[in-house]
């Protein structure tokens, strides 16, 4: 049954997790690799996922679901979080926080239009519209003001945070087709991704992060990777009006900048609130239209 205040004390916890990732993810990368990072986080969620599963009395539906869609998962499992976090980190890890969480908002704008490639469905000329008032705001916060800025940004850095909106909006558009249980299949694709990190790590790393790395890669795989997805879901179960609940969650960019800011001494441009705004612009603008047309992208803003 709905239950509107619950729902929305659900999204003020998932938005005070999202609030504190970008943060989370600069304090982490100044003392563990990104490497190092993604394996602490991957296995800690996997466990904090597999707990969840057991508490629910899911672990006998866990297997079920493994043995009949092991390809499936392997696949959802590589691209988040093996892929979708490598490529984020080390975004995170170039660029200053102002500039690559802005970035990882347009995957809402990235989805629309793979779904339309992917999954042959329409692409309507808003959502153009969208992407482009969007990628405005991208490089209004690259620019920091000056045009001349745009020829000294850190373009790799800004590439990796564009491609892993591409690897999200990938992911969500295979999960259109993924009928699996929230809960099980997130916990599946951690269990199988955790090995794989695991290997890369050794082979590519191997070394252990001193105490405030590791400390981080807990926070993260604890309220980045498995309870903010969990605390998200039950708010979207408990209301009647999941649009209300979704644009809460529009507050999280901001006040993740306060943190960055007060947290990490990021002097915050003008052009990333105003960058920022355009960006949001973009996905309201879209989101509106979608639903006069029949459908919501959904979001996620960390």
């Amino acid at each position: 049954m709905a239950n509107q205040p619950r729902a929305i004390g659900f999204a003020l916890i998932t938005l005070l997790m999202w609030s504190t990732v970008a943060t989370a993810f600069k304090l982490t990368l100044a003392y563990a690799s990104v490497l190092q990072t993604l394996a602490i986080a991957s296995v800690v969620s996997s466990v904090v996922l597999l707990v969840m599963v057991a508490f629910s009395g899911q672990g006998a539906a866990l297997a079920r679901s493994f043995k009949a869609n092991w390809r499936f998962t392997l696949l959802a499992g590589l691209l988040n979080p093996v892929i979708y976090y490598l490529i984020l980190f080390e975004a995170y890890d170039r660029l200053p926080a102002q500039l690559a969480q802005p970035i990882n908002l347009t995957w809402t704008i990235v989805l629309s239009l793979m779904a339309g490639f992917f999954l042959k469905q329409r692409i309507r000329r808003f959502d153009y519209a969208a992407a482009l008032i969007s990628y405005t705001g991208v490089l209004v916060i690259v620019s920091q003001g000056d045009v001349t800025q745009l020829l000294q940004a850190d373009w790799i850095g800004v590439g990796l945070a564009i491609l892993s909106t591409l690897v999200w909006a990938g992911y969500w558009t295979l999960n259109i087709r993924d009928d699996r249980v929230p809960l099980i299949g997130m916990c599946l694709n951690f269990v199988v991704a955790a090995p794989i990190v695991l290997v890369i790590w050794g082979l590519f790393d191997g070394a252990l992060p001193p105490i405030e790395g590791l400390l981080g890669g807990v926070y993260i795989g604890l309220f980045e990777m498995s309870l903010a997805f969990v605390c998200w879901s039950l708010a979207l179960k408990s209301t009647d009006n999941a649009a209300t609940i979704s644009n809460l969650i529009f507050l999280s960019p901001f006040l993740s900048l306060q943190l960055i800011q007060f947290v990490l001494g990021e002097v915050i441009h003008w052009t990333t609130y105003a960058g920022l705004i355009t960006i949001i612009a973009g996905i309201g603008f879209q989101q509106i239209m979608h639903q006069r047309a029949g459908g919501v992208a959904p979001v996620k803003t960390s």
